[in-house]
């Protein structure tokens, strides 16, 4: 089974030398080799692709007509901008020995869309990863029935989960391990991907800043299925040092609407005053603390913290991973959470590590947050709130009971573990007035 798995969604923070991010070869290298090549073997064939429809509930009569972009709304994938045949971000050709069929890669989770446009290094804020690995299993002839859970609500992934049980069939030289690692497994983290134009100011990885942000190898880690071997991680080392001087040149997409610029010109005073000490400044002299904010003193859901066993962190520290030069980088502990940078942070909801915050406006006034809401989980226009920046939801007083688990995943519900909205009060002091001005100053980051 952790062959069909074929991917690890753990976020990837870089921050390596200033050469080797400005280093134009290098990061055309990156691009190409990102937008090209599968680092996994195809646990599927092309026909499961055609066929991806007949799993679908209810039940279809015959093959819905527009079927690429039907595949791409059934599970909240988006058009490559950039040559990848008729597949969506995320989901490529490949190829293992003499077989030739679909793999995944970084882009099912890091490949978003805002107002209909696709970005690579945008989190995929969309995405139904229960139901696209279950339905693609079905239709290669498996059960579907997964290890543990994928995703508990539709747009975040179980990525810890993802990497306690990927690194459990692995001695620390990477050799496969026939009696796996019995770590304890959490699966419900409930991770929101970050964008990765925000890595290249950071110094540490992850939500919980558990990792140094120089290693290559760290970001190497979805590729931990069966058929890859030490040999091939240590031949596609260099090609990952490419991808990563890439991801170090993104820059994040500019708000596309009007901004009220003497509003935005308040907002900026009242950010730099409220919230500059965890969030840096910006322009062109811009500062960044990487400030980790208490567990106690940010008040967010703790089951990411809490969430990765000790014993995960002690293999990574004696692996291949951490040896990247001989003192190695090291798995880290902190006392709590980053606070992000908040470049193009119009185009990032949800809000929070795991998602629970559908607006801008709801960060800054933690009373005005849905207790359980959902949305349309498109990505164009209509679905967007300019005003609270953010998406547009449907709230409830109570969870509704929806037929499939498919749809219940719609649902994100916060009173469910892992999935709390509480926390981040700092802008409940502030007047209506000043967090529109906040709010407005923010579009222009």
């Amino acid at each position: 089974m952790c062959y069909r798995i074929g991917i690890l969604l753990t976020a990837t923070f870089i921050v390596p030398t200033t050469a080797q991010a400005n280093d134009p070869q290098r990061i055309e290298g990156g691009k190409k080799a990102l937008e090209t090549r599968a680092f996994t073997p195809p646990p599927w064939s092309f026909s499961g692709y055609e066929n991806v429809w007949k799993q679908w509930q209810p039940a279809l009569e015959k093959k819905p007509e527009n079927y690429d972009e039907a595949v791409r709304e059934r599970y909240g994938l988006h058009a490559a901008p950039f040559d990848n045949g008729k597949y969506p971000m995320g989901l490529r050709s490949a190829e293992f020995l003499i077989f030739k069929g679909l793999a995944t890669d970084c882009l099912l989770c890091h490949g978003g869309s805002i107002l209909g446009k696709s970005y690579v290094g945008l989190g995929n804020s969309a995405l139904d990863i229960q139901a696209f690995f279950e339905d693609f299993n079905r239709t290669a002839g498996l059960s579907g029935k997964l290890p543990f859970t994928f995703s508990n609500v539709r747009g975040t992934s179980e990525a810890g989960a993802m990497a306690v049980y990927l690194q459990s069939f692995r001695n620390p030289d990477l050799s496969l391990k026939l009696d796996r690692h019995k770590w304890e497994l959490r699966d419900d983290l409930c991770e929101d991907p970050p964008a990765w134009w925000l890595l290249k100011k950071k110094k540490t990885m992850y939500h919980t800043a558990g990792a140094d942000a120089r290693s290559v190898r760290s970001i190497m880690q979805f590729m931990l299925t069966p058929n890859n071997t030490l040999a091939t991680f240590e031949r596609d080392e260099p090609v990952f040092k490419d991808i990563q001087a890439y991801l170090l040149s993104l820059e994040a997409p500019r708000y596309p609407f009007p901004i009220d610029q003497p509003l935005a010109d308040t907002g900026r005073t009242l950010f730099e005053k409220k919230c500059s000490q965890c969030h840096g400044t910006y322009g062109k002299d811009w500062t960044y603390p990487n400030k980790i904010v208490p567990l106690a003193q940010i008040g967010t859901d703790a089951n990411r913290f809490n969430g990765l066993p000790v014993k995960l962190g002690e293999f990574y520290n004696e692996s291949w991973f951490a040896k990247e030069k001989p003192e190695g980088y090291k798995s880290l502990q902190s006392a709590g959470y980053q606070a992000p940078p908040l470049d193009g942070v119009w185009a990032t909801a949800p809000y929070l590590h795991n998602g629970s915050v559908p607006t801008l406006y709801n960060m800054l006034d933690s009373k005005s947050r849905p207790r359980i809401f959902t949305r349309s989980f498109r990505t164009d226009e209509a679905a967007y709130d300019k005003k609270k920046v953010g998406w547009k939801i449907e709230a409830f007083d109570a969870a509704p009971k929806r037929e499939t688990a498919f749809e219940n995943r719609k649902i994100y519900d916060t009173t469910q573990p892992g999935r709390g909205n509480a926390g981040h009060t700092f802008g409940d002091t502030l007047t209506d007035d000043q967090r529109w001005a906040i709010i407005e100053y923010l579009k222009t980051l």
